[in-house]
């Protein structure tokens, strides 16, 4: 016959490689976030209108930059084609329909550049178009 050990079996988490693990994890998120919030540089014009909403689906955005360039949501490349616009706005509305359509345009562009980007939203079918501008406050 054996004698019995007793073994008695560790319960106890070690819990320094997670700690470890988070700092890394810490450190990667603080360096990489200013880089994600690049975006369309716009200078917005002013106007004493009430804020939209916030909702749980993200809007679609056409940026229109002070070179009357267009750009869609928060992709810092240019659309090749104007009609980029209409076609991408069919595909949300149609997938979508609760999302905002919103047009944020540089005050120096030339009125007919907004125009445009809010006939090609309703050619999609987008049954309303917000203007995006900055509060007097700011």
């Amino acid at each position: 016959m054996r004698p019995r050990r007793n073994k008695r079996q560790m319960s106890e988490i070690n819990v320094v490689p997670y700690i470890d693990v988070m700092l890394v994890l810490l450190v990667i998120f603080m360096v990489t976030a200013p880089l994600l919030m690049e975006g369309v540089s716009v200078e917005l014009p002013q106007a004493s209108a009430k804020a939209v909403s916030e909702k749980s689906t993200e809007p679609f955005v056409v940026h229109v930059d002070s070179n009357e360039q267009y750009f869609i949501n928060d992709d810092p490349e240019p659309i090749q084609s104007i009609q980029e616009i209409r076609i991408k706005a069919d595909i949300v509305r149609r997938n979508s329909p609760e999302t905002e359509f919103l047009v944020r345009a540089d005050k120096s562009v030339r009125y007919d550049a907004v125009v445009q980007a809010m006939v090609l939203l309703q050619q999609a079918g987008v049954p309303g178009v917000g203007l995006v501008t900055n509060s007097l406050d700011d």
